[in-house]
């Protein structure tokens, strides 16, 4: 897989295994932060970043990924440990999307450079994570699909004679997280690193173009929030 050649080519799947192992044994994390701003971690993220379709989509600054191809690696590595020592997010651009309903999904675009950092901490926080939850949870979870959810319906069918799916949505979840729990939640799942909780903070306080700094919830596009999603 991809991501998993990534990994290797910056020599970051011990570290990563490393992290998973520790978190199956419940063990607290206090010094991420210097993993997560490492020079392979970030020069990871912005591979990872390159490689999406929405890299090409810019932010309220108007930058791309095309403009960060232009730094060397040891210039984007500086940029964004610099920018790390007292990280202030820019405005996140807002985006509406029609659903099939017909409804609005509000989207929210952080610019490039906060993309590459927020993969910078998911990169490190997934393996940690991913250590702690129900082995058949299926849903934004890196080497797992709907596919394998299907299959673990079709095994319960077969064998337990189970035969109804019950599908429920979360109404507005993205919209409604509250950061002082989320906060809280990473902490207990053993993310105690200060200054990593602290730049997370000040992600989910970014402020939204033309809609101010919120008190709640989270930007549809921030990266990190898939692994909240996941220990909200």
């Amino acid at each position: 897989m991809q991501t998993l050649r990534y990994w290797d080519y910056y020599g970051m799947t011990e570290t990563f295994t490393d992290l998973y192992d520790k978190a199956t044994k419940r063990e607290s994390f206090k010094y991420l932060y210097d993993i997560i701003t490492s020079r392979e971690n970030i020069l990871l993220s912005y591979r990872t970043i390159k490689s999406n379709k929405g890299s090409k989509t810019p932010g309220t600054d108007g930058k791309t990924i095309n403009d960060i191809e232009k730094l060397s690696d040891n210039e984007l590595v500086t940029e964004i440990q610099n920018i790390l020592k007292n990280y202030r997010p820019k405005k996140v651009r807002r985006k509406l999307i029609e659903k099939d309903n017909g409804k609005l999904r509000p989207l929210g675009i952080p610019c490039i450079l906060d993309r590459i950092i927020q993969q910078s901490f998911r990169q490190v926080l997934e393996p940690i994570v991913e250590a702690q939850f129900y082995k058949h949870s299926y849903g934004f979870r890196p080497l797992r699909s709907t596919h394998h959810a299907m299959a673990r319906v079709q095994f319960l069918i077969n064998q337990a004679t189970l035969h109804y799916v019950v599908d429920i949505d979360i109404k507005g979840f993205f919209d409604n997280i509250n950061h002082t729990l989320l906060i809280k939640q990473l902490w207990n799942i053993g993310i105690q690193d200060k200054k990593v909780l602290a730049c997370i903070a000040k992600m989910l306080k970014a402020e939204i173009d033309g809609e101010g700094i919120p008190i709640k919830g989270t930007a549809r596009r921030v990266i990190i929030t898939v692994a909240f999603k996941r220990c909200a």
